[in-house]
């Protein structure tokens, strides 16, 4: 079935009993059981949800994937996957490190995860876009490659087949981080990844009303060791969240086609604008990744980047705006403006800032849904 087909209809006809079209909130803890020995199929909401159920049954499909489990945040769903594929040294010790080849301008609360909480993974940042250094990054043994697609905030774009081939010649595992595109616009496990994850809080809520995230795993027993870890440590997606979410993927389609059409229309305007130094937006034609994108997604997405030609400009364009929001967090109707680095970017550190181009003239576009004429002309009068 059609991925618009499978999102249309989310939820719908679970509840045969009462043929309810929108999959019922199943907002209860705990659930009884016919007899002694017996089930319903569940028995504590932690551990299954028939709402969370359906949700994540459908995103199994969605992502052609053994298993997919919904978490409560982006960042919980990377903390499950890291802990279901590294475990520390049996003898505690860290000299025996297992070593993650990771995008390197990545986002930075996943920075900060791996930083701070797996002192056993030694973190190896690299631009997973360029072959010639992932060939040299995959000549000495490592366990796993970690890639955004495209990349948060300098949107550069990774070749997944490749990076698979290259992980999977090593023994290796190959992760991807779809949030901007999502399964709308590109598969990773059908183009050769092992596991995908994504921040559920950005395109799939896409109305900045929920907190939640996703990992989908091609192997059933990586799948298995995901469900596990989401039942042992909790971090579940609440079933009203669930819901949510489910109302939200119904719409997921037409969102992103309407998202990535001013985001293009943005992206053009930007690059001719006397004020702009740079901009960063893999659907321009002349953009780095453009063809290799195109071969592997139906679009581009809704995030534009761009670099001011003056620092002292930056202040007064958030200030200015009016109909984006100078906010954190991407992927809502609503449009924002974001400063990455004091704000998504911040724990990254001022010189791996620099050294990425995350300066004080750069920002990130998150389009929305308001008519493009309206996003154009606020952002002219903000660069004035």
């Amino acid at each position: 079935m059609d991925t618009e087909t499978l999102l249309a209809q989310a939820g719908s006809g679970w509840d045969y009993r009462t043929g309810a079209v929108s999959m019922p909130l199943y907002q209860s803890a705990v659930y009884k059981h016919p007899a002694l020995g017996k089930s319903t199929g569940y028995d504590y909401t932690r551990t299954s949800n028939p709402t969370r159920f359906v949700l994540e049954e459908l995103f199994a499909k969605l992502e052609q994937a053994s298993g997919a489990y919904a978490f409560s945040s982006g960042l919980a769903a990377l903390d499950a996957v890291f802990r279901a594929l590294f475990q520390p040294p049996d003898n505690k010790s860290l000299a025996k490190r297992e070593r993650l080849i990771i995008s390197e301008d990545l986002y930075g609360g996943t920075f900060r995860l791996l930083e701070n909480f797996f002192p056993h993974i030694e973190t190896d940042y690299a631009d997973t876009s360029d072959k010639k250094v992932m060939e040299e990054k995959g000549a000495k043994p490592f366990s796993a490659i970690f890639a955004e697609i495209p990349t948060n905030p300098l949107l550069k774009v990774c070749d997944i087949p490749y990076l698979s081939a290259l992980a999977h010649k090593n023994s290796a595992k190959l992760i991807i981080d779809n949030t901007f595109l999502t399964s709308v616009n590109l598969c990773p496990i059908e183009l050769g990844a092992d596991i995908s994850v994504y921040s559920a809080t950005k395109y799939l809520g896409g109305h900045n009303d929920l907190l939640a995230g996703f990992a989908a795993a091609k192997d059933a027993v990586v799948a298995e060791k995901l469900k596990y870890i989401q039942n042992a440590a909790g971090a579940v997606l609440n079933p009203f969240e669930s819901w949510l979410l489910l109302r939200s993927l119904k719409s997921l389609s037409v969102r992103m086609e309407r998202q990535t059409e001013n985001s293009r229309k943005i992206a053009e305007y930007l690059t001719g604008h006397t004020a702009v130094a740079k901009v960063y937006y893999p659907g321009l034609k002349d953009a780095p990744g453009y063809s290799l994108l195109a071969a592997q997604s139906k679009s581009a997405g809704a995030i534009v980047s761009f670099e001011l030609k003056r620092a002292e400009a930056l202040p007064k364009v958030l200030e200015k705006v009016k109909v984006f929001s100078f906010a954190e967090s991407l992927g809502g109707t609503e449009s924002l403006i974001t400063f990455p680095k004091l704000q998504t970017h911040a724990d990254m550190g001022e010189e791996l800032l620099e050294k990425l181009g995350i300066n004080d003239r750069f920002l990130r576009l998150s389009v929305g849904l308001e008519a493009s004429d309206d996003l154009l002309s606020d952002l002219e009068q903000a660069l004035r």
